[in-house]
């Protein structure tokens, strides 16, 4: 069985599982401690196929030259779309206070393990943008801060999907261009956080972050005709 319990993943997981097999489709109660603080009960959708695994059409386990193949070749903006993938399905992009942050988990005790390291070199081989590896008790975290982390969204941020990272993504790159106040932005940010048992920010402040992002919209009495 090939399945995943990722939001946004499943939904092109789900066209993926499509071009093989019409996919099932899971519906239950998530057991457990929820894994966001937002969440007091959750229930999980699980698209699903079965078969056999010499059905699978793409490299399950792919070994370290595999998988440094593949990425070498992508062109440029390949490369950025595989990131943005990354970001979207396992990824985390802050602001800490101070500055900010972008990172791509991998399991420890997996065969996903050595990705982190290659996707680094890779990164910094390609793109000049250097992060670094930390260890944790089950993942692996590669991550970028700072300019590093700017300049890495510049590349990825219109391929992201995953709507939080995105628009935080987005609101940090009118403020490094200059084009909003450092008030300006931490009031934004600061509707982008969740808080416990508050409702969905994606659903109540995006539009309202994204259009007071918007360069046009902060031009303090100036309008722009464009």
């Amino acid at each position: 069985m090939v399945s995943t319990t990722n939001t946004i993943g499943a939904v092109f997981f789900l066209m993926l599982l499509s071009a093989i097999r019409v996919p099932n489709l899971a519906i239950k109660w998530k057991r457990g401690i929820p894994t966001a603080k937002y969440i007091s009960e959750a229930i999980s959708l699980s698209y699903y196929i079965d078969l056999n695994a010499k059905v699978w059409p793409w490299p399950i386990e792919p070994d370290i030259d595999e998988l440094e193949k593949i990425i070498e070749s992508f062109v440029d903006e390949e490369f950025a779309e595989f990131i943005a993938v990354l970001l979207d399905g396992d990824g985390t992009v802050w602001y800490d206070g101070y500055t900010v942050r972008v990172k791509i988990s991998v399991c420890k005790n997996c065969h996903k393990l050595f990705v982190a390291n290659i996707l680094k070199n890779a990164i910094v081989k390609r793109f000049g943008i250097v992060g670094y590896t930390t260890p944790n008790k089950t993942v692996l975290d590669l991550e970028f801060s700072g300019t590093d982390a700017i300049k890495l969204l510049k590349r990825i941020a219109r391929y992201m999907h995953h709507p939080l990272r995105k628009l935080r993504a987005e609101l940090f790159l009118v403020y490094y261009d200059g084009k909003i106040s450092r008030e300006e932005f931490e009031k934004l940010y600061e509707q982008t956080e969740y808080e416990q048992g508050r409702p969905d920010i994606k659903r109540n402040h995006a539009l309202e972050v994204i259009i007071q992002a918007a360069p046009q919209t902060h031009t303090h009495g100036e309008q722009n005709n464009y």
